[in-house]
């Protein structure tokens, strides 16, 4: 007999496909109101004392002529005078030895996880150290290296399959790196994982850290943080500040990240090379791409910048000032550099010893009235504590930066003449009519409205606090 006609076959074939479809298309549920909710993209629970946090970074060995935790004790009263909430400690682990870059080296090339450098001090010597920031209200964070290790760490000889290696079999500075002094951890290791997590619970464990400012991050996997940042939050609340800049990390993982691109938007300006109004390029992309739940960590100087590219006098010149007052008043957590507040103009060396030059200088005046004014005006506050920027056009729109922040209990009107000319200026719409009282040089209260007129020297700057 001849075969079935196939054509035959051609209804039933497309009824089935149309049951199947039909099927799919019943057994996916209708959406609802909830399914059209924005949900935030930051999951982190910032810890209340995260709030108004100015940071103050302590580069030990070259924060004292001893270069010790004992001697650096010393300054917590001062710095809890000061304003300053929160101390991170660069590396305080030993030093490697092997291929080590100059006499003593980088405290980055870490040799043992869960000792501290005897050149700084004994165990009991930092755990005193935090106890004493305690005391006086502030919390400490240290430094944390995931990516790489010394050569002579431990860990070489004892797990050699968790480093890297390249296509000879060889260990390796991170790719594309100078850090000839380090080699680079493999995070595809299990085991890699569950010891170095270990490592980061002790010191808040055991010595009562506050959390940890993660060396370059973002060349660690974001599981690996997002594990070690749950195990955190189970023995205390934690913050976290992660150098580097993507808007991942955020979610799960980190309180702060590093704001590479307000410095990378304000040097120029600051050289003249660029407008002041430039800045509003960082400030847009920060409300519109970034999560509003991220804090972004900015500076005018940080142990990097100031041994490698300059000191912050040297590289934003006479515009110093005005950047020290932006990075308060503007959008993002503001961080001081050990000797800021002596005006230190010294590169101090990254792998010898170089201490500060400790000085009196008006410019400690300015960072604790900034601290102060951050602390008491809730608009100026931290990531979603705080109240967004919002622009102030005025008559010299390429040179004045001018902006309010406000919410129901206060608020601020900011001016920036981020020009080396002196401005006279009118502001001209924006949120900011109201009586204000003159922060910059106190006085009888003042009504802003549409066409009042400012005058700023090069560089200047004029914060008014709003009469709420």
């Amino acid at each position: 007999s001849s075969p079935p006609d196939p054509s035959l076959r051609r209804p039933l074939l497309l009824s089935s496909a149309a049951l199947l479809l039909g099927a799919c298309a019943t057994s996916t549920p209708a959406p609802t109101a909830t399914d059209y909710t924005p949900r935030p993209y930051v999951q982190v629970n910032h810890p209340e004392w995260t709030r108004d946090a100015v940071i103050y970074q302590v580069n030990t060995r070259q924060f004292t002529t001893e270069g010790t935790f004992n001697a650096a004790r010393e300054h917590l009263p001062r710095l809890a005078d000061m304003g300053v909430d929160i101390l991170w400690l660069m590396p305080i682990h030993p030093i490697g030895e092997v291929n080590r870059k100059g006499g003593l080296g980088s405290p980055y090339a870490v040799k043992d996880f869960r000792a501290v450098n005897p050149e700084l001090g004994t165990l009991e010597d930092f755990q005193g150290f935090v106890d004493d920031a305690h005391s006086l209200g502030m919390k400490v964070i240290i430094d944390w290296v995931a990516n790489h290790t010394a050569w002579d760490n431990p860990l070489l000889s004892d797990h050699p399959e968790w480093y890297a290696r390249d296509w000879q079999g060889k260990v390796h500075p991170p790719l594309g790196t100078d850090w000839a002094d380090v080699i680079e951890l493999d995070y595809s290791q299990p085991g890699l994982r569950e010891y170095m997590t270990e490592a980061v619970v002790y010191w808040v464990e055991e010595i009562g850290i506050d959390g940890y400012r993660a060396d370059v991050a973002g060349l660690v996997p974001l599981d690996f943080w997002e594990t070690v940042r749950a195990r955190l939050d189970a023995v205390k609340p934690v913050f976290m500040l992660a150098e580097w800049e993507t808007r991942d990390l955020h979610a799960k993982a980190f309180d702060a990240t590093y704001a590479w691109g307000w410095k990378n938007a304000l040097h120029p300006i600051a050289r003249g090379e660029t407008k002041g109004a430039d800045m509003w390029g960082y400030y847009f992309g920060q409300q519109t791409s970034w999560p509003e739940g991220a804090f972004r960590m900015v500076y005018t100087a940080n142990h990097d910048q100031n041994s490698w590219d300059g000191t912050a006098p040297d590289i934003f010149g006479a515009a110093y000032e005005a950047a020290i007052v932006l990075s308060f008043t503007g959008e993002g957590m503001p961080l001081i550099y050990n000797g800021q507040e002596a005006f230190n103009t010294d590169q101090l060396a990254f792998f010898e010893r170089d201490p500060i030059r400790w000085q009196d200088h008006p410019i400690d005046d300015l960072f604790r009235r900034l601290i102060t004014l951050k602390t008491d005006i809730s608009a100026l506050h931290n990531g979603p504590f705080g109240a967004p920027m919002r622009k102030v056009e005025t008559t010299e729109a390429d040179h004045i930066l001018a902006f309010t922040r406000q919410d129901e209990a206060s608020g601020v009107l900011v001016v920036l003449n981020l020009s080396d000319t002196a401005r006279t200026i009118a502001l001209t719409d924006g949120p900011f009519a109201g009586t204000y009282s003159d922060w910059t040089k106190p006085g009888a209260d003042r009504e802003l409205a549409p066409g009042t007129t400012l005058s700023l020297p090069a560089w200047g700057y004029q914060v008014f606090i709003q009469k709420k």
